[in-house]
């Protein structure tokens, strides 16, 4: 009973055991090589500069403004992909003509659309999202079309038979058909908004954590550039499980099916 509780959970297991081995070998290295702190911290160096900047609030600070470019940047990709992906999955015509201009968007490298942005918008924050925005849209746009679309015609046409109007065929059939394709994307594109958010920072921005990482290696304050990077990723992954939970919370009937 034990063994197979263990093999059951191994991955929690491991998952600890690979941050320990990892942290174990970086302080070797750092030891046996005697790197100098500017070069190569170690982990308690980087721990007590997270902490100290945390308490002194200039983490928490870059982190909320991250989060909050993120969430709009986010919300608007995912407003757009929704309601386009769903109309391109109704018409396939409609798709056949405007798939190669939003093909043509995401082929355009962003620093040549940034410089328009800034023109155009005169305020920090919103360039970021928007920027962030173009960037997650296409991964959640595909998969809304996919999703729709793998609702097998029989379906439809069951729904018809039974005089189903518009809303209950997309509410009672569509929508739970599409849901697990849609995560997909939704993933992808949570990922991509903090790519896409801290690289604008990380090129012009004033505030963030992409400015506190530029900002730590101009004052080669090197502890201090990992305790940010370590603060993106424990971010990333937060919210990328945050969209996992909401999944199994939203399509919990597809384990009960299976």
């Amino acid at each position: 009973m034990t063994m197979r509780l263990i093999r059951k959970n191994i991955q929690y297991i491991l998952i600890p055991f690979a941050l320990g081995l990892f942290l174990a070998l970086w302080q070797m290295v750092v030891v046996v090589n005697r790197y100098p702190m500017f070069i190569l911290p170690t982990p308690g160096q980087v721990v007590a500069s997270w902490i100290d900047n945390w308490q002194n609030g200039i983490i928490p600070r870059h982190l909320g403004l991250t989060l909050c470019e993120i969430g709009l940047g986010f919300g608007i990709a995912l407003a757009f992909a929704v309601s386009v992906g769903y109309l391109l999955a109704k018409s396939p015509l409609l798709e056949k003509i405007v798939s190669p201009y939003i093909i043509a968007t995401q082929a355009m490298p962003i620093v040549a659309i940034a410089p328009l942005v800034i023109i155009w918008i005169n305020t920090g924050a919103v360039q970021n999202a928007l920027i962030a925005a173009l960037i997650t849209f296409f991964p959640m746009l595909v998969n809304t079309i996919v999703g729709v679309r793998s609702v097998r015609p029989e379906y439809r046409d069951l729904m018809r038979s039974y005089s189903a109007s518009a809303w209950q065929v997309f509410a009672k059939l569509e929508l739970p058909a599409a849901l697990p394709i849609f995560f997909g994307g939704v993933r992808v594109g949570v990922t991509l908004s903090v790519i896409g958010v801290v690289v604008v920072e990380l090129l012009w921005a004033d505030r963030g954590l992409g400015f506190l990482l530029n900002f730590a290696r101009g004052q080669l304050d090197t502890p201090l550039m990992f305790a940010t990077v370590a603060t993106l990723s424990l971010m990333a992954i937060g919210l990328y499980l945050s969209v996992v939970i909401l999944e199994r919370i939203l399509i919990r009937w597809r384990r009960n099916v299976q």
